[in-house]
């Protein structure tokens, strides 16, 4: 309890500062180009009138009125010459960046944590993962998520297939998309499938070393379409019912994190603990590849929140920023408490309280400042660290590589200071910690009873868990036919 009043204290202490970009239209170039025109053109030679005769007077022309461009609420076809390169070329390296993410980012992490005789499986619910949502993506995934659709609840059909997003490059159009208008839909589209690959791949690290590979299969494509995309839906379309209520969301605390934490904690606790959880150690195959996998999770990051910004610009920036100072934070913060409760920092802790950084400050990064920054991510430390170790030692769960105790409780407490730290000046937008508890509950609660009838159907038709003696034996072997020697 000192040690969490000191980090109060210190909080305390921090300064807010806080930046928001200011755009404005060049009009140099046409008001230069309205200058030389009228310069290049001839006077004609003034014409003698008599003192006598009268000149009629002229009415001055009436100010015309300034065109005023409606803001789009669907994806449209426009010209090229509306898409910013600038733009353009920070979306796409941030997709790349977020892919890099899950392959080879989370990935190298969780095989890193399991034993030796599971490190293809495990790799293995990473990489179909990537496969099966790209697929189901473009099928109808997209459409059902970043559509205006009949209710707030869930998108429209009129993507299916990819149907309507266009280049039509002899013509020098395109389509984009209502949230993004300065890139094209094609890489907005891209952008948002990362995401969804990266959030069911998450998910993987609760259940990881006993799930038959058939029944992770038939839950990633039954997950993305019935629990991913209705949430995304939700909170980032603008006719979504969170995103009309004013939940705040800049990167994905809620649509991801909190949502693959909490579907984790009921898979993990459907389909059983590990034999021999709790009684038999279970070390770490190789933390090399965690803390390698844990770096490119780092750097993808930037993709993941600055990229949320849609655009290079201030706000992109300021997300970078606080989601490097966060993510720092929390991991010192962590590396503390464990050097004071254990008397050793592990390599372990430190890259998990980073990873809580990352998780927490998502939420928030495109809103806050210094301040806000410093604060969740030594909030995510301690709340990180509590639901690694003794919440999930006092409840029991076999949460195999934690999924819940650091996305779900960093998720939950980025989205909650999302309300608190949030400043107009950067985002834009009024905050309120009552509505982000809304956000919260709302996706606990729905993603909690999907995913749990989703595990339950599948347990009565194919099964969830491996046969004990597969289990002893090792999933690579059992399920895959080959082994790491």
């Amino acid at each position: 309890m000192r040690f969490v009043s000191f980090i109060l204290a210190l909080l305390c202490l921090v300064c807010s500062l806080a930046m928001a970009p200011v755009f404005a239209e060049d009009v140099e170039l046409a008001t230069s180009s309205t200058t030389t025109e009228s310069a290049d053109t001839a006077a004609p030679a003034a014409e003698v009138i008599p003192e006598s005769a009268s000149v009629p007077a002229v009415a001055a022309p009436e100010p015309s009125a300034p065109v005023v461009v409606a803001p789009l609420t669907e994806p449209t076809l426009v010209s090229t010459s509306t898409i910013s390169a600038g733009d353009t070329a920070w979306m796409l390296m941030s997709t790349a960046l977020v892919l890099l993410m899950t392959i080879p980012g989370v990935a190298l992490f969780y095989t890193g944590m399991v034993r030796k005789k599971n490190v293809l499986a495990t790799m293995a619910h990473t990489f179909v993962a990537t496969c099966i949502v790209s697929v189901l993506w473009v099928v109808v995934g997209y459409s059902l998520a970043f559509t205006p659709g009949t209710t707030p609840w869930i998108g429209s059909f009129d993507r299916f297939m990819l149907n309507g997003l266009e280049f039509i490059k002899n013509e020098g159009m395109l389509t984009v998309h209502h949230i993004a208008p300065t890139i094209p839909e094609s890489v907005f589209m891209m952008f948002q499938m990362t995401f969804a690959i990266i959030t069911p791949a998450l998910i993987a690290g609760a259940f990881a070393e006993r799930m038959k590979f058939s029944a992770v299969v038939a839950f990633i494509s039954l997950w993305s379409l019935l629990v991913y995309a209705p949430v995304a839906h939700w909170v980032w379309e603008p006719t979504g019912w969170l995103a009309a209520l004013g939940v705040l969301d800049f990167a994905g605390g809620t649509v991801v994190h909190i949502n693959a934490g909490v579907s984790g904690l009921v898979a993990a606790i459907i389909v059983g603990p590990r034999l021999g959880f709790g009684r038999v150690s279970m070390p770490p195959h190789n933390l090399i590849l965690t803390v390698v996998g844990a770096s490119l999770l780092w750097v993808g990051w930037f993709g993941f929140n600055a990229g949320s910004a849609g655009a290079a610009d201030g706000r992109a920036g300021m997300a970078m920023f606080t989601t490097q100072l966060a993510t720092a934070a929390a991991a010192l913060t962590w590396m503390v408490i464990e050097w004071v409760k254990r008397g050793k920092p592990s390599v372990l802790g430190m890259v998990s309280g980073a990873v809580a950084g990352l998780v927490a400050i998502t939420p928030a990064s495109g809103f806050v400042g210094v301040t806000g920054a410093f604060a969740i991510g030594i909030s995510a430390g301690i709340a990180c660290y509590w639901g690694a170790t003794w919440l999930k030692s006092t409840m029991g769960y076999d949460d195999s590589l934690d999924v819940f105790g650091v996305h779900a409780i960093g998720g939950i407490v980025g989205a909650l200071l999302t309300g608190v730290f949030a400043l107009k000046s950067i985002g834009g937008v009024e905050s309120s910690i009552a509505l982000q508890a809304i956000g919260v509950v709302s996706t606990i609660a729905y993603a909690s009873v999907v995913t749990a009838i989703i595990l339950i159907v599948l347990d009565k038709i194919i099964g969830l868990r491996v046969e004990m003696d597969e289990e002893n034996e090792g999933l690579d072997i059992e399920q895959h036919g080959e082994q790491v020697l």
